[in-house]
């Protein structure tokens, strides 16, 4: 169940990822611009983050097991809409809903995950899933390079449909329903709307949900600008970037599988969301930096390398923290948490348009100002936590 799990919390990789090394092509063959073809990632994004406020609840009230389901049915469709798209406009659209669907598998595997365990083992769970998550960008970015070898961005669009297809028979066939009739919501849209607004509410629950989401807006703000901060910035060839990429996937790998090590060692996930967000502001600061100063690519491979891996730090163990304060409504924290994440993240990939995509100045000062957020956002939650709340100890469940 892990394994599957962990593939369909990586829509998110797989809508973007993959699809990098090619959105140089799309200006040209959709006789479009560079603003329009970032427009095109841009509608993911925010699709990813709407998405999971629409299923999230609904799945509190129908069970995990359906809303997954018809969500993997209708990223294949769109999938194949995007790959027979004939204008920029069309392809918008069809990207917005392919990550409508695709957050499907994004927060109802989070909210399966807080229906099974809790405290540390819910931590270490996620934390698991981050390490299997992060095989999608390592893998969707060197797919998508080579894919361009055979064909051009249409190919790519094909491949998501057939991932979707096999994504769709793993689900019905390993994902069984973790949310009994007994113990799901009542009410009406006003009901799910009501325990959206509980957890929106509570200060402790959004500085961590903030903290770990400020993190992983800066990475998206960085998979927005990279391809042109890269490949035109330092001249490097789509194959080349997928490399780069995929060597901060790996960063992202290593850090999960840190996570996953340290708690199962004790760790408290309150300290390791900590140095996850330290170490981000370490990677930012070099990042703006290097591309201030118009240092050489090292820097700022290194700078993007310390700034995305930290996202397997904070990612996996805010996500803990903040759904086990919520766990009888664990779909509405879940769209809480991703519709901060996709949602500030489709803020940063515009604001890293600004100025000049291949010097990437804007990129340094989006990644700086984010971690600065997540830095006040966990002063704030861990201030406000009362002294026996689950993030200063918590408890395994099952």
């Amino acid at each position: 169940m892990v394994i599957t799990l962990g593939a369909l919390s990586a829509f998110g990789p797989l809508c973007l990822d993959m699809y990098l090394p090619a959105l140089p092509q799309l200006p040209a063959a959709l006789r479009s611009t560079e603003a329009m073809a970032q427009l095109s990632l841009t509608a993911c994004i925010v699709g990813l983050g709407v998405g999971q406020l629409v299923v999230g609840p609904l799945s509190d009230r129908l069970g995990r097991r359906w809303p997954l389901l018809v969500g993997v049915a209708v990223f294949t469709a769109t999938s194949i809409g995007c790959a027979v798209a004939t204008s920029m406009p069309v392809l918008i659209g069809l990207r917005l809903l392919q990550g409508v669907a695709g957050a499907s598998g994004i927060v109802v595997g989070r909210a399966v995950v807080a229906d099974l365990f809790a405290g540390r083992r819910a931590a270490g769970f996620f934390s698991t899933m981050t390490v299997i998550n992060g095989l999608a960008p390592i893998l969707a970015p060197l797919i998508g390079g080579q894919i361009l070898r055979w064909g051009d961005w249409r190919l790519v669009f094909w491949v998501l449909a057939g991932i979707g297809v096999a994504l769709l028979v793993a689900t019905a066939l390993v994902i069984d329903e973790t949310l009994p009739p007994r113990r799901r919501a009542t009410g009406g849209f006003g009901a799910l709307a009501r325990a959206v607004g509980t957890v929106l509410g509570d200060r402790v629950t959004m500085g961590y949900v903030l903290a770990g989401t400020a993190v992983a807006a800066a990475m998206f703000g960085y998979i927005s600008a990279s391809p042109f901060l890269l490949q035109d910035g330092f001249s490097l060839t789509p194959q080349q970037f997928s490399l780069c990429f995929a060597a901060n996937a790996v960063g992202i790998v290593v850090a999960g599988q840190t996570s996953a090590v340290a708690l199962r060692r004790g760790a408290r996930p309150l300290v390791l969301l900590t140095f996850g967000v330290v170490q981000a502001a370490a990677g930012a600061l070099l990042l703006m930096l290097a591309v201030w100063l118009r240092w050489p690519l090292g820097p700022v491979l290194i700078g993007l390398w310390v700034l995305v891996s930290a996202v397997g730090l904070t990612l996996p163990n805010a996500s803990a923290l903040a759904m086990d304060r919520h766990r009888p409504v664990a779909g509405a924290a879940s769209a809480v948490i991703g519709l901060l994440q996709f949602g500030t993240a489709g803020l940063t990939s515009q604001l890293v348009g600004f100025g000049d995509r291949g010097r990437g100045l804007a990129l340094g000062v989006v990644a700086v100002g984010c971690v600065a957020v997540a830095g006040v956002a966990l002063a704030m939650a861990r201030r406000s936590a009362p002294p026996n709340d689950v993030s200063r100890e918590p408890t395994p469940q099952t």
